[in-house]
């Protein structure tokens, strides 16, 4: 059963999670922390983070974590695959339509109207994280690290994956 519960909760976010790793992020969360309980929102969070520093697609790297975690490598396998069978299974028998009608207004359109729900997504998880981090860490550090995140990458364009490094560092030194 716990092997149909990890191919479920990650082919469904393949499925629904349209945009690629961003866009099923959240999906994600909602299957592994609030509808099967495997992780808390705050081993989600650093789950998230430590991902965002290596290199690959988010999502892949995520369902072998989680499947990992939850049941071992026959479910980081099974995981890894409903991760990857939607868009595989999409390619292959869409390919030829999408190819036909890839400069239709519509399909344009149907983009466009895409983007600003993924944003908002991504945004309540945001939202959720500054939260937990308030709520574990206190508003000093909390406020610390958002600034100083948001100088290093907006300001000295240090790439994010070192910024989630050094975030990790000061969550262990300091706060650990």
């Amino acid at each position: 059963m716990i092997f149909w519960e990890i191919f479920l909760a990650f082919f469904i976010p393949g499925i629904v999670g349209y945009g690629g790793g961003p866009a099923t992020i959240p999906l994600i969360q909602y299957e592994v922390v609030d509808r099967y309980g495997w992780l808390t929102i705050e081993e989600f969070g650093n789950m998230l983070a430590l991902g965002n520093a290596l290199p690959g697609p988010i999502a892949t790297k995520m369902a072998g974590f989680i499947g990992y975690q939850v049941g071992g490598v026959t479910g980081a396998i099974i995981a890894l695959l409903a991760t990857v069978a939607p868009s595989l299974i999409a390619m292959m028998a869409l390919m030829g339509i999408l190819y036909k009608y890839k400069d239709s207004p519509r399909v344009k359109k149907m983009t466009a109207l895409i983007r600003p729900t993924i944003g908002v997504m991504l945004g309540l998880i945001g939202y959720q994280f500054v939260i937990n981090g308030y709520m574990k860490a206190g508003i000093w550090h909390t406020i610390i690290l958002i600034a100083v995140s948001f100088l290093l990458m907006e300001k000295w364009k240090v790439h994010p994956a070192l910024v989630i490094v050094g975030t990790l560092a000061y969550g262990g030194i300091v706060l650990g």
